[in-house]
């Protein structure tokens, strides 16, 4: 693997559409009968019309506002913060990768004023805007770990055991599909465009020929797509910024079968299980991820309570101080969350990082990168604080994030591709060249020079051509959303009812 493969998978870090508006249709008006025959739409009419709104970008529909007065889901604003956390790995990766000639991840992943270097990227709270790619994957996971297990407990809640059990069945065996199949699908076309059409990335290398590829990426896939093999889970080289997606099955193993082994239950005795996994995965075992997933599992539970009042009475007698302390939490969140992560090692976390010697004593033995123990806190914080500060809450509920979280996988799937073709040239045609371009894309070098004017993270030449990379980035995790996301949700719905004996289908 190249040098830019290891630096960027070190670092590398689904909500609807508004519809249009609604009129009485046929139906409504006792017309059916007497307009069928004007309905016949001819086949070529009909593709014609599926790819013109599969080509039209959403984000540049009018809205109608009907849509205004649709009541908000309960749980929204978490498909609106994993948008945008989806939109700030986007960035990140954008920030880092057209600076790699001066190794400005090096800056943005330390704190401000280290070695002397005072960048207002680098702020606290500032910086997450800039290199908060790691702190949204935490998110990721905390958000899994509390919709996965939403239906299970409230199944517990309920009594509900025999739908608990079929739900955790079906939740099982479409798992896996529905995180592979897109992948898979994304990455073999992308591929696939290096040898039909002869585009050149930096990374990875490519292989001689088709086949050759062909052959590689099967063997890399079917690694990458096995969670139980070695302790260190392989790169897939064709998107290293998808290292996160087998932890993410791995999460989701973990919640449901604690979801299963804590049914039976009391509510107290319940929570101190799930309470006691989560310690056990941060403070005794090196397991960073579980302790994201159970983190989001038991906030689920605690609202789920909520909603019934049905809490333990040590919470109840908190509520006098609801909040003052979920503003508190959510300062310590974005403070927590910007914890500076050029490296691994703890003493470069205590050493001249301004504000983290003491906090690097909280470390427990058993992390070894030290940075997700600090982001299980500031991401956890985060979820448990939003939907108790209105206007945060409010904020991941406006229809752009809304619309974010709906294309939220796609986007972070084809961010990386879009990337490394693209962005990539038009970052070298502004003055963003490095020595591989050269020899890669020298046609491209500074066709148009634009000045490197503005502070670090903010040059004139890196925003400007943002113009055409995030819409086209926004468009085509769209397009994928539809035509590859949404169809493997429902290819492996699809196949579950049919492995079913016809005794316990529906």
């Amino acid at each position: 693997m190249s040098e830019y493969a290891r630096t960027f998978a070190n670092q590398a870090v689904s909500i609807t559409i508004p519809m249009l508006p609604t009129s009485n249709g046929l139906l409504e008006n006792d017309q059916w009968e007497e307009m069928k025959g004007d309905l016949q739409i001819s086949p070529i009419s009909r593709a014609t019309s599926w790819v013109t709104r599969l080509a039209r970008p959403s984000f540049l529909t009018r809205s109608s506002n009907s849509f205004k007065d649709e009541p908000i889901r309960r749980t929204a604003y978490l498909d609106g913060l994993r948008g945008f956390a989806a939109f700030l790995v986007y960035w990140q990766h954008h920030q880092s990768w057209a600076r790699y000639s001066i190794r400005a991840d090096k800056i943005f992943e330390n704190s401000f004023g280290y070695e002397g270097r005072y960048y207002f990227a680098t702020l606290p709270g500032i910086r997450l805007l800039f290199t908060g790619g790691h702190f949204a994957v935490t998110v990721f996971f905390v958000i899994s770990g509390y919709v996965l297990v939403a239906k299970p407990l409230s199944l517990i809640h309920a009594g509900e055991q025999a739908k608990l059990a079929d739900n955790l069945a079906s939740a099982l065996f479409r798992r896996y599909l529905r995180l592979h199949i897109p992948i898979f699908v994304t990455t073999f076309l992308y591929m696939t465009t290096w040898h039909a059409f002869g585009v050149w990335t930096a990374i990875p290398e490519h292989q001689r020929n088709y086949r050759d590829e062909i052959w590689n990426f099967y063997a890399e896939f079917k690694n990458f797509s096995f969670v139980f093999g070695s302790e260190r889970q392989p790169i897939f080289s064709y998107d290293v910024h998808l290292w996160s997606i087998p932890i993410e099955f791995k999460g989701s193993l973990i919640v449901y079968t604690a979801a299963l082994a804590f049914s039976r239950c009391s509510r107290n005795w319940r929570l101190v299980c799930e309470a006691g996994l989560l310690y056990y995965f941060t403070y005794i075992a090196d397991g960073w991820f579980g302790s994201l997933f159970m983190g989001g599992m038991i906030l689920c539970d605690l609202d789920l309570l909520a909603s019934n009042d049905d809490l333990p009475a040590f919470l109840t007698r908190l509520e006098p101080y609801k909040k003052s302390a979920f503003y508190t939490l959510f300062v310590i969140s974005i403070y927590l969350g910007g914890v500076p992560s050029s490296t691994d090692k703890l003493y470069d976390l205590q050493d001249g990082q301004f504000g983290w010697y003491y906090l690097s004593l909280l470390k427990p033995q058993a992390v070894y990168d030290y940075k997700w123990f600090y982001l299980l806190f500031a991401s956890v914080f985060l979820v448990v604080s939003i939907p108790r500060i209105p206007w945060l809450k409010a904020f991941f509920e406006t229809r752009f994030n809304q619309y974010l979280g709906r294309i939220s996988f796609a986007l972070y799937m084809v961010h990386g591709p879009v990337l490394w073709t693209l962005a990539d040239r038009l970052y070298v045609a502004v003055g963003w060249a490095r020595e591989e371009h050269v020899m890669g894309i020298p046609q491209w070098i500074s066709v148009f020079p634009i000045s490197k004017a503005g502070p670090l993270g903010l040059e004139l030449s890196f925003l400007l051509p943002h113009i055409v990379i995030l819409p086209f980035t926004l468009w085509l995790a769209e397009v994928v959303t539809k035509v590859i996301d949404e169809p493997s949700v429902k290819f492996s719905q699809w196949l579950y009812k049919k492995t079913m004996g016809s005794s316990l289908k529906l």
